[in-house]
Order: C-alpha cells, then sequence, then structure tokens
C-alpha cells in the first residue's frame, strides 16, 4: 500500500466527516481554522469512546484544555469531500499533560492531507487552574500501542 494510503499509527481511532460549505473560504477550499473544528470533534469523540462524557468531566471538577497546536497543512481539500479524521494519544505523563496526534486523509484518494499534534494540560473546571491529571484521565488517555 503507498505510503499516503497508509495511518501513521498501526489502528488509530478516527471519524468520517463531509466537508460543508460553512468549512470553505474564499480560496474555495476547506479554510485553515475549520481543521481545528475537525480535530475537536475528532478528539471528543475519541474521549467519549474511552468512557470520558462531560458528564463525567464535570463529577470530577477536571477537563482537558488545549495548550498547544502544531499543524502541517499537506493539501487541500473541498466541498463535498469526505474527510477521514484520525486520532490518538501519542504521550501523557500522567500528571499535568498529554500530547494527541491527528491525521486527516481524503477519502476519494486516500492521501492525507493533514497532520498536527495538539499538547493537553488538565484543568480543574470550577476554578480553571491546573490540577493533577485525575486517575481515571491518566488510566483513560493511554499512549496508543499501534
Amino acid at each position: 500500500m503507498p505510503a499516503k494510503h497508509r495511518w501513521d499509527v498501526l489502528a488509530p481511532f478516527y471519524i468520517d466527516i463531509t466537508v460543508e460549505p460553512a468549512d470553505i473560504d474564499r480560496l474555495n477550499h476547506v479554510n485553515n481554522a475549520a481543521y481545528l473544528g475537525f480535530m475537536e470533534r475528532a478528539a471528543w469523540a475519541h474521549t467519549e469512546a474511552l468512557g470520558l462524557d462531560w458528564a463525567t468531566y464535570q463529577a470530577l471538577d477536571a477537563a482537558c484544555v488545549v495548550r498547544r497546536h502544531e499543524v502541517d497543512y499537506l493539501a487541500a481539500a473541498h466541498l463535498g469531500q469526505t474527510l477521514r479524521i484520525a486520532t490518538w494519544i501519542e504521550s501523557n505523563d500522567g500528571r499535568l499533560a498529554m500530547w494527541r496526534r491527528f491525521q486527516i486523509r481524503r477519502d476519494q484518494d486516500g492521501a492525507t492531507i493533514f497532520r498536527a499534534a495538539t499538547q493537553y494540560v488538565t484543568v480543574t473546571l470550577s476554578s480553571g487552574r491546573p490540577c493533577r491529571m485525575p486517575t481515571r484521565f491518566a488510566e483513560a488517555y493511554r499512549v496508543h500501542d499501534g
């Protein structure tokens, strides 16, 4: 299989989205800011698949918030195209921070069009201040083995 048709890890979690008119910019392709929204949707879907939903975050009075994004735009996507947004946990110190990776491929040709890494830190929901990662987060957000 050509490299462009492969995931960066063996079996990532992924969602499919269809590019909507609101995602398109003046250059007639997906706006760079729309990719952040795609990443957020994939991250939440993955989080929920790991057994953590918003009610759990609230019960633990903790959340993971973005500290840093690193993004690489590799090719364009256009209106109506189906994109597969993959994500996985790359590292987790089990105390405060973790890194999540993303890879986006166009469904029509399998080409990787985007890669990103996001660092999250744990905060107390009620105060917004950094805090130690709850054990539940450390266990759920384990490093992807693939």
